[in-house]
């Protein structure tokens, strides 16, 4: 059995920038989610997807999104960027100005929009996020901060550490400087003892000290129970990030670059939008940019 992929760098304009995708636009339809499975840890990045025809024909395309570890219910660098390969290959139709589409995900229907440029070629994708809920917080700062090898006053005080999903919970916890978020490193002993197994097992460190004067938060992302050491770009954690900055006083405007990767030596650019009334958050969108990198063939027998 031939299968053919292709790649992209998602979330930069640049080649060998971003987070690394593989797409396989047309797999066979019968192919088993094991064998899915086994491609992910082969190709060993962040994340693939598989596009198939939709269970429900009001959608687009079904969209499974797999990391070596295990299948996500959804995922940001995925969507972003299995929707900019699709119009690449000219698979959603005519291209006007824009052209809005929905994937079927683990978590039910997620709407992306697929921005072209004066020639109609892909420029860039937009997509609609669940609003996330705010849940569980981590009142042992001093706990939090060695297992990041850091110091406790090196964790913002008006931000506490707390779990938010949108459909895959993060730990969002914000720290005060570049300075901090440089030294950080993950403690595997330490994350094991405190959240292994539970719902902000993945986390997500920001700051609002920023490398590039363009961007409004500086972040990084762990991933060890997806069998992601870290990740360059992480489209599904910088919604609730947004909200979360705003929530707590971090930043001023619902519009918020992102900036991560730059310590793995894969600068990233994520574009988030949070719209509210009050205190309620009524939407929340993430964006960028991709550059096609090529294609292959796995062949499995």
């Amino acid at each position: 059995m031939n299968l053919d992929y292709h790649l992209l760098d998602v979330f930069t304009n640049q080649p060998f920038g971003g987070n690394q995708l593989a797409v396989f636009a047309d797999p066979p339809l019968d192919l088993p989610t094991s064998t899915m499975q086994l491609i992910a840890k082969e190709l060993n990045l962040s994340e693939v997807t598989f596009v198939f025809p939709p269970a429900d024909h009001q959608n687009d395309f079904r969209v499974r999104i797999f990391t070596p570890a295990r299948e996500l219910p959804m995922a940001g660098h995925p969507t972003v960027g299995t929707a900019f390969l699709l119009a690449h290959l000219g698979l959603i139709g005519e291209m006007a100005k824009s052209r809005s589409l929905t994937f079927e995900e683990g978590i039910g229907p997620i709407r992306v929009t697929v921005e072209s440029d004066e020639d109609g070629m892909p420029a860039g994708v937009l997509m609609r996020q669940p609003i996330p809920q705010f849940l569980d917080i981590y009142e042992d700062r001093e706990a939090i901060a060695r297992m990041l090898s850091l110091r406790p006053d090196d964790l913002h005080p008006n931000a506490p550490p707390q779990v938010l999903s949108n459909g895959l919970p993060f730990l969002y916890v914000a720290v005060e400087s570049l300075d901090a978020i440089r030294r950080l490193s993950l403690r595997l002993d330490l994350w094991q003892q405190l959240l292994r197994g539970k719902p902000g097992e993945n986390v997500f460190v920001s700051t609002t000290q920023t490398e590039n004067p363009g961007s409004t938060a500086h972040s990084r992302m762990f991933a060890p129970a997806l069998g992601i050491a870290e990740d360059p770009a992480t489209g599904s954690a910088s919604g609730p990030l947004g909200v979360y900055l705003l929530k707590y006083g971090l930043v001023d405007s619902g519009e918020i670059v992102s900036e991560q990767g730059i310590e793995m030596g894969r600068p990233s650019f994520i574009n988030i939008k949070v719209d509210r009334q009050g205190d309620k958050f009524t939407e929340v969108t993430v964006g960028g940019t991709c550059v096609y990198m090529g294609q292959g063939r796995l062949i499995v027998r």
